[in-house]
């Protein structure tokens, strides 16, 4: 847990970096998920920071809220980023910053194995973190295309990697399909040179490249076409067209580059 946590603090450095100082035309550039500016993919993580800290810290009450959260369908996050537009730019750094602190302190408090309740299914405290974390690096990675900036991976994807790999089953159930019986096994490039893996050594269906590409499709940042990952066998096919590592109702994913069709992001795709 004090892994995770040091890596999502340094992650929250890094997207508050790329932040602090933007002037009030920049806060308003369009980021790739469709309808959204940079100052609302900020907001976003805010308010789903704070609601991290209740469930962490009130469970029932969080239990309690779910099911009217939930009855506004896909347009529930959209309201909130709506509602949260009459902020200035100062304010909404500000509430981001206030609510990551208080929810790396909330988590700070937790076993690593107790369970909490979120949008999707139940995880466990460490698995939420990993979720905060990856949502961080996804909606950064959202910030940095609108600012034209380049961001240098880092060994923190290790983390938003495992994460799409234990997602796997939930991409294919979320959208109402049977997984393959087949195992598929990752193999991976480490941006330092080393190898990450996961999955059946014996494994006939493969993925396998660099750990950012493959963590820019998980997130759906990235189209299966823009990357250079290789995928091999019709179990490792039929995942990578519905990968998804976070909770709730598949997002529309990313029309290929060049292609001139709009890509909704994470964001569009309910991600929190």
């Amino acid at each position: 847990m004090d892994e995770l946590l040091a890596d999502l603090r340094a992650e929250t450095a890094e997207l508050d970096a790329m932040i602090r100082g933007l002037d009030a035309t920049a806060w308003e550039l369009p980021t790739p998920a469709e309808g959204w500016a940079v100052r609302d993919q900020i907001s976003h993580l805010a308010w789903f920071d704070d609601a991290a800290t209740t469930s962490a810290t009130d469970p029932e009450g969080f239990r309690a809220a779910l099911p009217a959260f939930l009855a506004r369908g896909h347009s529930g996050v959209d309201e909130l980023v709506v509602a949260s537009r009459g902020l200035t730019a100062d304010q909404v750094r500000d509430w981001f910053r206030t609510a990551r602190a208080r929810s790396l302190e909330a988590f700070a408090r937790l076993d690593p194995r107790t369970r909490l309740p979120w949008y999707g299914p139940d995880m466990s405290a460490a698995s939420f973190v990993t979720a905060r974390l990856m949502e961080t690096w996804a909606h950064g990675q959202d910030v940095a295309d609108a600012l034209g900036a380049a961001r240098a991976p880092s060994a923190r994807l290790r983390h938003v990697a495992m994460l799409g790999v234990r997602a796997m089953p939930y991409g294919f159930a979320i959208r109402g399909l049977e997984p393959p019986a087949r195992p598929v096994r990752v193999e991976l490039t480490m941006p330092n040179g080393s190898p990450w893996s996961a999955g059946p050594e014996d494994a006939e269906d493969v993925v396998a490249g660099t750990v950012l590409d493959f963590c820019l499709l998980v997130v759906q940042r990235r189209h299966l076409a823009d990357t250079s990952l290789e995928v091999r066998g019709p179990a490792a096919e039929a995942w990578t067209a519905v990968a998804q590592a976070f909770a709730g109702p598949p997002g529309k994913g990313r029309a290929p580059l060049g292609s001139g069709g709009s890509s909704s992001g994470i964001s569009q795709g309910r991600t929190r």
